[in-house]
Parts: structure tokens; sequence; C-alpha cells
């Protein structure tokens, strides 16, 4: 007989591993909050304007081509090379900086700031993909099952990497470069993705290798949505179950087994294996009552920032906007350090745009821009209150319109904003977290929340609190490692 399998969440943790799963014979069902599946993956339709709700590009689209290959399907999706990759506005200054893959273009992008930029960025780049290489297969793609396993496995790496762990991400591009400017720009990869790059492990500046040198930054045509549908098309053929509108609230029948689970209507759920694509931390604590990750013990984890987002609809075409940009104010390392324990809306705040619109004809009527805005904000635990909304919507409207010379908010045709709590509530994500855990040193490795439960021996994570980490691909390898850790325990491998 089939083992029944559930997976609770559909964000794109839960998806891909369904797909890994269904081609050795799984009996899955995906039980979703959402009313559509994709979690922080997911679409918003409004008044003829289509946005990303959450991410809107990926890089190391290799991870997708192995995530259909091990399904025994052919990739579906779609994708384009983005270049300029993005494009950055400072405060203060007219024209952007337009960030290319071409190094002799990103040299003459900054002649005037970097003196010999392009001997500085290939030795930059040479020495963080030397640690890419060097540890992808030993320290991101391995399961650890404690942290002894994960020492003994970080002694395989090269000892000339050992500086890296205890160096910050901004000391790497402090070293390798002069210009102020040009260290901001190549430490933004931490700060959106919702940590300070004066906090998160110098390691990470190999997300500066990924983007410049070894796949660059892609768009999927038809929209970031397009992954989770044609992941939904193959699962729904394959016989995969799919419920919406369910909430799972707590579990029952336990007895070293985790047998049933039950949702906010009181439904019960049987299953022989249960995977969890909620926060890996919060789910213990809230679902499982472990007290170990209890509120106390939760608010004390270091979290990434929580998403405030806009989604304007605007008639007209904004030339000084292109497909990826990010609006900076001044002094960076005192926004970075303060943005997170704030409990105001940020003054003069950081926040990045996202024109889709720029490149694909249908997600917007013809002659109209869609614009997606994120600001990284404190999460609840600091600022709880969001009734100043449309105050912080319309500071940053304003910014952008005096940066690009459109006046954007006389052109609006629709709009809506969704606030941490808005994000908390929609997806689960603990105190309206846009990421989960972030990437300090104690966070990291065998130091996350294990993809294999401590209790249960049929209970596993997946996604972005879990191992690996954040980010589109880091999801999809997190989803490879859980998979392996069910059918090991199975007997499959």
């Amino acid at each position: 007989m089939k083992k029944k399998v559930i997976i609770i969440g559909s964000g794109l943790g839960g998806l891909s591993t369904a797909i890994r799963l269904s081609k050795h014979g799984y009996d899955i069902t995906i039980l979703e909050k959402h009313s559509t599946p994709g979690g922080r993956l997911n679409i918003i339709n409004q008044d003829g304007f289509r946005f990303d709700m959450g991410p809107s590009f990926m890089s190391m689209t290799f991870e997708f081509d192995e995530l259909f290959e091990s399904a025994g399907v052919k990739n579906p999706l779609r994708m384009e090379e983005l270049d300029p990759i993005y494009q950055v506005y400072f405060e203060g200054k007219q024209d952007p900086y337009k960030i290319f893959k071409d190094l002799k273009l990103l040299a003459k992008e900054f002649e005037a700031i970097e003196p010999d930029f392009e001997n500085k960025i290939e030795k930059y780049l040479k020495r963080a993909g030397e640690f890419f290489n060097d540890t992808e297969n030993i320290v991101v793609k391995s399961n650890f099952d404690n942290k002894l396993q994960y020492f003994l496995e970080l002694s395989k790496v090269p000892k000339k990497h050992l500086p890296y762990l205890f160096r910050t991400m901004w000391s790497e591009v402090d070293k390798a470069f002069t210009s102020e400017e040009v260290k901001i720009i190549f430490s933004l990869v931490a700060f959106f993705l919702g940590a300070t790059p004066f906090k998160t492990p110098s390691i990470y500046s190999l997300l500066n290798y990924t983007e410049l040198k070894y796949n660059g930054y892609w768009r999927v045509k038809g929209g970031m949505y397009n992954i989770v549908e044609e992941i939904v098309k193959i699962l729904k053929d394959r016989g995969v179950k799919i419920y919406t509108d369910t909430e799972i609230v707590k579990i029952n029948n336990y007895n070293g087994k985790l047998n049933e689970i039950e949702d906010q209507n009181g439904k019960k759920w049987k299953a022989d294996i249960i995977v969890s694509n909620s926060d890996a931390a919060s789910f213990r604590g809230k679902i499982l009552n472990r007290k170990n990750y209890g509120t106390a013990k939760l608010d004390k984890m270091n979290w990434t920032l929580a998403p405030f987002t806009i989604y304007l609809g605007v008639k007209g075409k904004i030339n000084g906007l292109d497909h990826h940009n990010y609006f900076l104010g001044k002094d960076f390392k005192k926004y970075a350090d303060e943005i997170f324990t704030l409990t105001v809306s940020p003054e003069n705040p950081y926040y990045y745009v996202n024109v889709s619109s720029k490149y694909d004809s249908e997600a917007a009527p013809e002659g109209c821009e869609n614009i997606f805005i994120l600001c990284p904000v404190p999460d609840l635990r600091y600022k709880s209150n969001w009734d100043d909304k449309e105050k912080l919507a319309s500071s940053i409207i304003r910014d952008i319109s005096t940066r690009t010379g459109f006046d954007i908010e006389k052109n609006i045709i629709t709009k809506k904003i969704l606030t941490p709590k808005d994000w908390e509530g929609k997806l689960n994500l603990y105190r309206g977290s846009g990421l989960g855990l972030a990437h300090n040193l104690t966070q990291v490795g065998a130091f996350r929340p294990n993809n294999k439960d401590e209790n249960f021996k049929n209970l596993y994570y997946v996604g972005a609190s879990t191992t690996p980490g954040t980010g589109l691909p880091m999801v999809v390898i997190s989803s490879k490692l859980v998979t392996e850790r069910i059918m090991k325990d199975d007997g499959i491998i």
C-alpha cells in the first residue's frame, strides 16, 4: 500500500518536496492556509494588473533544472536573463548605477568612484567563487544529524576559507573596495534578504559570485507565479491533492509518531509521513508546544526583516525605472543598525522596486506599468501597529516620483498595501518576518532548526527556516535534503 504523506503548506519548499516524492509512488496531500498555493511565491491580480506578491527574480536557476529532472520531467519554465541585473539609486545622486554582469561595463559605471575596479572585483569574486565551489556540497547540500557531524564536515573545508566564518560580509567588501557606494551595492544582497551585512557572515559574499559570475539574475516569463503553476500542473497530473483555506492548528494521537493533525474547522487528517513547510522554528513552538521554541525563546532568535509591500497599477511609462531597482538613503550603517528594532516607520526608508511590465506586456494594460515595492521594516516584535501604512506608502511613492521625475501619485489606477500584520496573518510568517530566521553564525548549518523532528520520527521540515536557508534556490535545495531524509528512513535509498 502507498504511504500517505501530508505536506503542511504549499510554499516552494512544500511543492518542491511533493514533486520529488511524487516520482516514488507516495500518496500526497498538501494543506494550505492561503486561498492559493505558493506561499510567499504568490500572485496578485487587480484591475487588469498582475503582480508578483513576493519574489520577483531568481538566481542559481540550475537548481530548478535539477528539481524537475529529479521528478522525471523537463524544466517547463521559460526564463530570461536580466542585463543589467539591477540599478541602484543613491539619495542626492540623479542617475542610478547600473549593475552589469559584464565587468568591463560595470567598471565604466564605477570609474569615477572606484579606481582599478575591474581588477578589484575579479579578485573579490575569485575568492568568493573558490569558497562557493569548495563548500557547496560539503555544507550547503548536506544533511546534518547533530552539531558534531556539522563540525566534522566543516573540517573538510580548505583551511584558507576559515576566516570567512569569523568575518562579516561588510568586512569583505570593506577590504576589497574603497568607495562607500560600491561597498553598499555589493552588500545589498544581504540587506534585501532581510539581514544586515554588518552581522551576516562573510560566506554570503558567495551570493555576489552567483549574481555576477556564476548564473546571474533571471525572470520567469509569464511571472514568477508560473513556477507554482507549472509544479501544481505536474502534481495534479500525478494525483496529488491540494486543499487551500486549510490551516493546521493542533496535533492529535501521538506515540513516537505524529499520526493525526487537525485544521481550523476541526477536521482531522491522518498520514504516515508529515512534512511541515510552515516555519520550522515557530511550528515547533506554536503547534507542537515545545518549551525550547516557546514565544520567549522564539523572540530572542534573530529573524529577518518584515516586508512592507505596495502594489501599484500606474498609467504611463516610467523611464527612470528598470526591472529591478534599489532606492537608498544616506548613512547605510546607521540605517542598517537601527532598522531592525525601530518602533515606528522608518524615515527616508530604503526600498526595492520591481516593474515586470518592462519585460512582460501581459503584466499591465497597454501604456501602463505594474510597480511592486518592497520596503524591509521591523518585525512585529518591535512595531506591532501599522495604522500609519498609508503615510509610509505615500512617502515612498513621493520619493520614487522625485527621483524618477514621474508623478506616480497622480497616475495611480489601483493600489494595494500589505503590512507585516498581513504577511503574518495570510502566510503564518512568525512576527511577520519575511524570510524566517536570519543567517548569523548561531543560525546556520546544524544550528538552524533541523529538517527532521527531534521527537516524532515521521515528522520533517522544509523551507527557509530549516537547512540550508533563505532564498528560492536554497529552498529548492532544502526540498532535496528533506526528500533524501524521508527516502533514507523509508529504506528507498
